[in-house]
């Protein structure tokens, strides 16, 4: 039976994300941290930015860290510093934000599409093979939602083939496979920090992580336009450095990362608790060997926009990551892909739902938002 709507209407509203209470518990430290950035008046290139590159190194167990300007750059150069040219081919999958194509497309390269599991969301190292071709010079690796790909079978891939492997770690900071952490098994790997990611900065941001010296430097080189000693380039490159004040809200953030990270992961087993059972609604999966930190909690459920607008009546947020995949995206209509020719990851866009998910959602939130599924699932 549905809720009375005057009983609706007095229901306090529990958005998919809601930023403004992780401020008002980390407001003080960060207005601190930035005000200590105005005093040195140094903006690019700092301090700040260089022990942020160190942090995020050692969490993500890599060498080396080179901060730019956003997770669609940390991309671009990473490709470009693993040697990617026009007319290149890339492997990634078809089931992810555009940036992983449209970086790809950036350097005039062409993105090469390979399924994905249906359990996991992540590129299916199975699929490979039948897509690869004397062209390939890298393999893209998302880590979906915050769980890590299936690496090793990827790795064994690349290496027995001379491909570079990417990782797109941009959702999953902190994941941990096979007793890896996600950023340190690729020749590199590409982070984001915009605003709604677990570890996310007050505007766009980004890092690329690696254990190579020699690429690191390369990195540091492309982000400023291409120097290798101040006013003398070497090759063309971006202007892409993360600033000094995002590196300081970073850093403040990235000291309550592990508390927000065990914060997730105990409202997914709460969620998950509440959800297993009710006839059609698939939980996230998590094997065994992978630490998932559920940058989204994403159920799978036939008729997911129903759903959707159930619980938006109800005064639940939910989003849906991604309903066009990038085979069917008008970017990529001239690749002649067609529907159908990547199943699992059109069947995931028509059925994936992301629900509420961030550190301080409440015991009561998730079984409200459990009870409205299960509601709309069994009515």
């Amino acid at each position: 039976m549905s809720a009375h709507p005057q009983t609706t209407s007095l229901l306090e509203p529990v958005p998919q994300l809601d930023l403004a209470a992780q401020y008002a518990a980390i407001g003080a430290e960060i207005r601190s941290a930035v005000e200590r950035v105005l005093a040195s008046q140094q903006f690019i290139l700092g301090r700040e930015g260089a022990a942020l590159e160190e942090e995020i190194a050692q969490l993500s167990g890599a060498a080396h860290g080179v901060g730019v300007a956003s997770g669609t750059d940390a991309l671009i150069l990473a490709l470009r510093a693993c040697g990617v040219q026009a007319d290149d081919e890339v492997l990634i999958p078809p089931f992810t934000f555009v940036a992983t194509g449209s970086a790809v497309s950036a350097l005039g390269a062409k993105p090469v599409f390979a399924d994905i599991r249906p359990d996991t969301y992540n590129l299916d190292p199975s699929g490979l093979a039948r897509r690869v071709s004397p062209r390939t010079r890298a393999i893209i690796a998302v880590h979906l939602y915050g769980l890590a790909c299936d690496m090793d079978p990827v790795l064994d891939f690349g290496r027995a083939r001379n491909l570079r492997v990417i990782e797109d770690n941009a959702q999953a900071i902190g994941a941990v496979y096979k007793g890896r952490r996600t950023g340190s098994m690729g020749d590199a790997a590409c982070l984001s920090f915009y605003p709604t990611k677990n570890l996310g900065a007050y505007g766009d941001a980004g890092m690329v992580v690696t254990n190579s010296g020699e690429m690191a430097a390369r990195l540091k080189s492309l982000r400023n336009h291409g120097q290798s000693s101040k006013y003398v380039s070497s090759e063309p490159g971006w202007n892409s450095r993360l600033d000094e004040i995002q590196a300081a809200i970073l850093r403040v953030k990235l000291r309550n990362l592990p508390e927000w990270q065990r914060a997730r992961q105990t409202h997914a087993a709460a969620y998950t608790k509440l959800l297993l059972g009710i006839p059609g609604v698939a939980p996230p999966l998590v094997g065994e060997g992978f630490e998932h930190v559920f940058h989204q909690y994403t159920i799978r459920v036939e008729r997911r926009d129903a759903l959707q607008e159930f619980l938006s009546e109800r005064k639940i947020g939910s989003a849906v990551y991604y309903p066009v995949p990038l085979h069917l995206q008008p970017l990529y209509a001239s690749l002649g892909y067609q529907a159908g020719d990547f199943p699992h990851a059109e069947h995931a866009a028509q059925e994936v739902l992301s629900l509420p998910m961030y550190p301080e959602l409440r015991p009561e939130q998730i079984a409200r938002v459990a009870e409205a599924v299960s509601e709309f699932v069994t009515r």
